[in-house]
């Protein structure tokens, strides 16, 4: 019964109606105790996001009726980076990238300097330090620069550096406590936004509360999905053409989203696609904490219906009907109906409530995207799918990427369905360049 009414549940903490309500009487209170619209900032150390993020809210000051209170912080919970060596590597790759997309600055790979432990508890320090001072974004970004640039930070003074070291520790237990883990969040009357990836979402709520200093302001970071697929395209090689390489979950949310991205950016540039499932995190024996699984949720909602996507009447499934997701991939291959059924599987457990794990809910899922169900049954104690999982596991970790949704298009890899215009930007150079 828990199961069955679930989905349900989980569809009505998503909707929009509810979070309407939550926004409204947060509203209220705002107005009641007479207080200003306050962005809380939690900034990283070492998270080449946080830079970027500092980088970007010099345009939300000029734009918006908003003050900010900076939390600096150093630490991390383990738990929630299952390889956090992976994850710190790849960041730096990924923020180059992003940065150029907004025409901000973050070093190359060539250009990184060698940091060490003792650099970067330096610039915790002096960034704590200056945490309350009205010329914050200027000093911190100098700050940033000279540290991500250089490898040199500033020094502070030996008496300040035990309350300092205090005050970090205290803004990372105020991070745990406000119901998150990682840097370069902002934090707005009772949701998160992460990075430059979410300010367009914080951005339009802002816009909507009427905090502008001009009527006719306008969302300005969405660069990642505003022009995704509208660029002229011709055929650009067929089968010959190197494809895009998917390394997908059935159970994972945001990789129900980069399914559709990845199909339609194919279709739109007829280039081959190549979709390689792995299993989800919590079936390869990694942990995936209740903060993190709510953050996750939360976030793909909205993501889902910025994109016109349906998302929150979630069957989750973990264990038997991912197993069974996968042992039918084989056949569904064999019947040119592959990425028919993997849209056909992740919308039904993202959107639709489909218990996958019943003969009756992959049934539906099956025999939608046109497969034969008298056939499919007879396929699902194949286990020969596990063997292809852990192979596309340790292709995936090759590149640099420990989770799903990743993205690889010649020597390009991304982790993140809001990372296919990126990748599009790539794809639409090799098309410039067969052209010239």
């Amino acid at each position: 019964m828990m199961k069955t009414l679930l989905p349900f549940f989980l569809k009505a903490v998503s909707s929009d109606l509810l979070r309407d309500v939550k926004r409204q009487v947060r509203l209220v209170k705002r107005k009641l105790q007479g207080q200003p619209a306050t962005l809380d900032i939690f900034l990283k150390t070492d998270d080449p996001y946080s830079y970027l993020l500092l980088q970007a809210l010099s345009s939300i000051e000029k734009r918006f009726e908003v003050i900010f209170k900076f939390h600096v912080f150093q630490e991390i919970d383990s738990d929630m980076y299952p390889r956090f060596d992976m994850w710190l590597d790849y960041t730096k790759y990924d923020a180059y990238h992003l940065a150029k997309l907004y025409d901000l600055r973050f070093p190359s790979q060539n250009e990184l300097p060698v940091i060490n432990k003792e650099l970067t508890n330096n610039l915790s320090l002096a960034l704590v330090n200056i945490e309350n001072h009205k010329e914050f974004i200027p000093k911190s970004i100098k700050l940033f620069e000279q540290y991500w640039f250089h490898a040199t930070t500033s020094a502070v003074d030996d008496v300040l550096i035990k309350q300092n070291q205090r005050k970090l520790s205290e803004n990372f237990v105020l991070l745990t406590k406000s119901g998150h883990y990682s840097g370069a969040m902002v934090y707005f009357e009772g949701e998160w936004y992460w990075g430059l990836d979410r300010l367009d979402h914080l951005e339009k709520r802002l816009i909507v509360l009427g905090l502008t200093h001009s009527k006719k302001e306008s969302v300005h970071f969405d660069r990642t999905y505003e022009t995704f697929c509208k660029a002229p395209s011709s055929a650009m090689g067929g089968d010959k053409q190197t494809p895009l390489v998917l390394y997908w979950s059935a159970r994972s949310p945001y990789s129900y989203i980069a399914l559709e991205r990845a199909i339609m950016l194919c279709a739109h540039y007829k280039i081959p696609l190549m979709i390689k499932p792995v299993l989800p995190m919590m079936m390869r024996g990694m942990n995936v904490p209740d903060t993190k699984k709510i953050y996750i949720f939360l976030d793909t909602k909205r993501e889902a219906s910025k994109l016109g996507l349906p998302y929150g009447c979630v069957a989750d499934p973990l264990g038997a009907a991912v197993e069974r997701c996968y042992s039918l991939v084989e056949y569904a291959k064999s019947e040119n109906k592959y990425h028919d059924f993997l849209l056909s599987f992740a919308k039904g457990v993202n959107s639709q409530g489909i218990r996958a794990e019943t003969d009756k809910g992959l049934k539906t899922i099956v025999t939608r995207c046109g497969l034969d169900w008298n056939i499919a049954k007879h396929k699902l104690k194949d286990q020969n799918w596990r063997v292809l999982a852990d192979k596309n596991l340790e292709e995936m970790y090759s590149v640099g990427c420990w989770g799903v949704p990743t993205i690889c298009y010649r020597d390009y890899h991304f982790w993140g369905q809001d990372r296919f215009s990126i990748m599009e930007n790539q794809i639409l150079r090799d098309e410039q360049g067969k052209k010239s």
